[in-house]
C-alpha cells in the first residue's frame, strides 16, 4: 500500500509561497511552484484549486497572473490544509459487512471504530497545532545556509 503524499505536496506549496511572499507580494505561477516541488505544474494546479476552495490561496488573472496566500502563513494550520484537501478518514472499516454469524465479524466494526476515531482525533490535534509558518521556519533552520527559494 503506497502512502498518500498530497498533504506533503500541499504543505510544500504553501511554505514555498510563504517564503516567496517575504520578498515580493506578487503572485507566483504554478510553473515556479512546480520547480520547487519537482513535479508537473498540472499536479500543482489541481492542488492549488483545492487549497483555493479551502480559502488558503487566491488566484489572480491577467498580466500578473498567478497564486498568492489568502491569509498569513501563521494563520494556516496543517489541519486547514488537510481539510482543504478533503483527505477524509485515515482508516476505513470493511467495504462490505462482515458475517454477523461470526463473533469477530459481529463486533470488530465497533471495536475498530473506537480505535480509528482516537487516531483521527490525535492526528487532527497535531495538525491543528502546526502552522505553515512553523513548517517554513523549521525547514529553513534545518538546512545549511544557502540561497533559498
Amino acid at each position: 500500500m503506497s502512502a498518500n503524499s498530497r498533504l506533503t505536496v500541499a504543505t510544500h506549496i504553501l511554505a514555498w509561497m510563504a517564503l516567496v511572499a517575504r520578498r515580493s507580494p506578487d503572485p507566483v505561477t504554478s510553473d515556479r511552484i512546480a520547480a520547487s516541488v519537482n513535479t508537473n505544474p498540472v499536479v500543482i494546479r489541481r492542488t492549488l484549486g483545492l487549497l483555493a476552495t479551502g480559502g488558503l490561496v487566491e488566484s489572480y488573472r491577467g498580466v500578473n497572473a498567478g497564486w498568492r496566500l489568502a491569509k498569513s502563513a501563521d494563520a494556516i494550520s496543517l489541519l486547514d490544509v488537510f481539510n482543504a484537501l478533503e483527505e477524509g478518514a485515515r482508516f476505513a472499516l470493511h467495504p462490505s459487512k462482515p458475517s454477523q454469524a461470526c463473533p469477530v465479524g459481529r463486533g470488530i466494526g465497533a471495536t475498530l471504530s473506537h480505535v480509528y476515531d482516537s487516531i483521527d482525533d490525535g492526528v487532527r490535534k497535531t495538525l491543528a497545532a502546526t502552522t505553515i509558518e512553523a513548517v517554513l521556519t523549521d525547514t529553513l533552520s534545518s538546512q545549511p545556509s544557502k540561497r533559498r527559494g
